[in-house]
């Protein structure tokens, strides 16, 4: 595909094959990601990789025990507090078209809820990527490492390979740490599920629209 029609057809993928994907592919993926600009060329982002299924499916029970045990979320940096405005309704928008296709009605918080909660299962993913910056680079590390997931994304996609980032995966940064062996003086930022899309799930059949430039551009001519 051409870069135009990968930013059209990416969405987030939140059903996935079992299928893995091969090695080489995946190395192909993280080379073209890498290519990423960054400040002062940086390339401050510290991805770590699950190569396996099995690894993947280790990392996944034991975050999924975690996270059922009653750990107390400390994300390294704070979520969004609060969404207004055009931000709030267009969040708004994305959670309704979700739940939607899944059939889940706004009054199913039960429902709503597991569905969040399937982040923590990575989608039942065979593949997942965690995505760290030392806390010396502050926010424009982060910006750089913001511009690596995008690339990841497209060259993934571009290899007929499905992902979906996830903030979500950053809520429990301590244990993640530990699990993978990483100095703590790395910031969990994101992480991203990925893998060959389930094209027949109903939760991957519905699209996010964007706003029209005019809405968000400020157009200066003089």
């Amino acid at each position: 595909m051409d870069f135009e029609q990968l930013i059209q057809q990416r969405y987030s993928v939140r059903a996935f094959l079992s299928d893995p994907v091969p090695e080489p592919v995946i190395r192909d993926i993280l080379r073209a990601a890498q290519r990423t600009p960054s400040w002062c060329n940086t390339q401050p982002w510290l991805p770590v990789v699950t190569l396996t299924p099995s690894a993947t499916d280790r990392f996944r029970e034991t975050l999924w025990d975690h996270v059922q045990s009653g750990g107390m979320p400390r994300p390294d940096y704070p979520f969004p507090g609060k969404y207004q405005g055009a931000c709030a309704e267009r969040r708004k928008q994305c959670g309704a078209a979700l739940y939607g296709a899944l059939g889940i009605p706004r009054e199913d918080k039960r429902g709503a809820m597991a569905q969040t909660l399937k982040n923590f299962r990575l989608f039942e993913a065979p593949h997942m990527m965690m995505v760290f910056c030392h806390e010396s680079l502050g926010f424009y590390g982060g910006v750089d490492c913001g511009l690596f997931i995008h690339g990841f994304m497209l060259a993934a996609l571009n290899r007929g390979v499905g992902t979906v980032a996830q903030a979500a995966l950053a809520t429990y940064p301590d244990f993640v740490r530990e699990y993978f062996g990483i100095d703590p003086a790395y910031r969990l930022l994101f992480g991203c599920s990925f893998g060959f899309a389930d094209e027949n799930d109903p939760v991957n059949q519905y699209r996010t629209d964007r706003a029209h430039i005019d809405e968000t551009v400020r157009w200066v001519r003089a």
